[in-house]
């Protein structure tokens, strides 16, 4: 098929299934088409979902309508390998009573359905209360009448047309394999738009829109014999709460042949030999190794056992030995939550409980000071927080993957904090090394249940010796326990070296919701790290 018969049915039949799914019952019965964000009808539907969850004998309710629209195109050489353009909307309704939370969820926006559904959340409350250890207690918040935010957008990426994004990639693929020896690419882009609209008994009504956008490239290289083939990822074109600007601005023609001349010279690269190095980590690396042993860890939710069946535990157990205790790192180790950073894949206006977030140090001086935390999960921590003169309080860290799923805690963007004293250069790291590595961009990783013990890989590999960078290395992966590697990590570079990684699909939870979140982070030198050659067979 060609390329542009291809994409004229594609947009045939998106718009067929986007014609279908917008026709929505008003507030009567009678199925009459909508728009689904329309403020008037949202806030009547939320304000009749609030009363009858009152009405029934809920102590607290919360109603959350969601529009969420993703967009996902990908190439590989000279095709198009899919396309896929979906919407979905609904609404969920979350309840306290008899001290027990009960959620229930719908696609049918009118009148009488967030009624029933509203009481459907009240009767499974009180069933579940049956087996309730404790009442559920919730954190103070500020009432919020009438919130709006967006991410901070230039152009949408949904009124960009097909075709433009479609030349885009696969003129990046050419770029790519006029390298010599670059054989494969495959190129893929991302877009997500989330409308969101958060009422509750507390008297909030919240609306917010959130953009996300993610280029990303791969470009393998394969030697000429066939004996040996090597990948790059476009590790330093990060996902961003961004519109169509940031794809435009990752440069992809004009960055893909340096990726691809990456990937060829790892064909001829030195395997690396296996010790004790220090390493050079840039922050397209570091970020995915803050995500693993510092954010997932410090989740209070996954601390207190609620995670164990999926993806597991933390070594941050129990609380009261490692709160205000552990030494996490070296002094000047500080580890920030937030989620106001522009184009931050967690950033947004209020969370999904209606909170406002603030920013806290996890991590203060090396000793772990804070966990995340929502508004149920505050009280847990009361005592802790009176004793540190902290009032209790959400960090704001509530999230839904989309309007049929509960909200729980997922992480806010999760940073380390650049040195506060001078601007140190990745030069500076790499001079006080005789012998080490320095690693470029992230790579696989396994991690066990309780974020304990690690390994990580990368992208791009380069030798050090006696302070200057020798030459590019391959097949290198190094082995962490999260202390001693955080202990060791005896210098920090400054703002000039600081990036913002990131995930734009994270996984937690069961039934699993998707997250996305950043991790801003320098370039970092950490001392006597294992490393091991992932290329060695037995």
């Amino acid at each position: 098929m060609k390329r542009r018969d291809f994409l004229l049915q594609s947009a045939a039949a998106t718009a067929a299934l986007g014609a279908g799914s917008a026709i929505l019952p008003r507030l009567a019965s009678a199925a009459v088409p909508m728009d689904p964000v329309d403020a008037a009808v949202s806030r009547e539907l939320a304000m009749r979902a609030i009363d009858a969850a009152r009405g029934a004998g809920a102590s607290y309710a919360d109603f959350r309508l969601a529009a969420n629209r993703s967009q996902a195109l990908g190439t590989r050489e000279r095709q198009i390998t899919f396309f896929n353009d979906a919407e979905t909307y609904g609404f969920g309704i979350r309840v306290i009573a008899n001290g027990s939370w009960g959620f229930a969820a719908s696609r049918d926006l009118n009148a009488e359905e967030v009624v029933r559904v509203a009481q459907q959340a009240v009767a499974q409350a009180r069933a579940n209360a049956s087996a309730r250890q404790r009442p559920v207690e919730l954190a103070p918040v500020e009432r919020v009448v009438d919130g709006k935010w967006s991410s901070p957008v230039e152009i949408d990426p949904f009124d960009v047309p097909i075709e433009e994004k479609v030349d885009l990639l696969l003129r990046a693929n050419a770029a790519a394999l006029g390298v010599q020896g670059a054989r494969f690419v495959n190129s893929v882009m991302f877009s997500t738009r989330l409308g969101k609209t958060f009422a509750s008994t507390d008297g909030s009504y919240i609306e917010q829109t959130i953009y996300r956008s993610y280029p990303l490239m791969q470009i393998t290289a394969v030697a000429a014999d066939g004996s040996d083939f090597q990948n790059r990822q476009s590790t330093d074109v990060a996902p961003r709460a961004m519109g169509y600007e940031h794809v435009r601005d990752a440069r992809l023609v004009e960055n893909a042949p340096r990726w691809a001349e990456e990937a060829v010279a790892k064909l001829t690269a030195k395997p690396v030999e296996p010790g004790r190095y220090d390493l050079v980590l840039l922050p397209t690396h570091l970020w995915l190794t803050i995500h693993e042993s510092i954010a997932h860890p410090t989740e209070l939710d996954r601390i207190m056992g609620y995670e164990a069946n999926y993806a597991g535990t933390s070594f941050i157990s129990p609380i009261e030995n490692f709160l205000g205790k552990f030494r996490y790192g070296q002094d000047f180790m500080n580890i920030q939550g937030e989620r106001t950073m522009p184009g931050g894949l967690s950033s947004i206006g209020w969370d999904d409980e209606g909170v406002k977030p603030d920013e806290y140090l996890i991590v203060k001086n090396g000793i772990l000071n804070d966990l995340q935390t929502t508004r149920e999960q505050a009280p847990w921590l009361a005592d802790w927080y009176r004793q540190s003169g902290k009032p209790v309080r959400s960090h704001g860290n509530s999230y839904a993957e989309s309007w049929d799923a509960v909200q729980f805690q997922r992480m806010p963007n999760v940073n380390l904090l650049p040195n506060a004293e001078r601007d140190v250069s990745v030069d500076e790291l790499v001079s006080g090394i005789e012998n080490g590595i320095l690693i470029d961009g992230d790579g696989s990783f396994s991690i066990d249940q309780q974020r304990y013990n690690a390994q990580f890989g990368g992208q791009v590999f380069k030798e050090i010796k006696n302070g200057r960078i020798t030459g590019p290395l391959k097949d290198v992966a190094y082995q962490m326990r999260t202390p001693e590697f955080w202990n060791g990590m005896d210098m920090i570079g400054g703002q000039s070296t600081y990036f913002v990684g990131g995930s734009f699909n994270d996984g937690k939870g069961q039934p699993s919701q998707s997250n996305a979140v950043s991790h801003g982070c320098p370039a970092a030198r950490f001392r006597g790290v294992n490393v091991i050659n992932t290329g060695r067979r037995a």
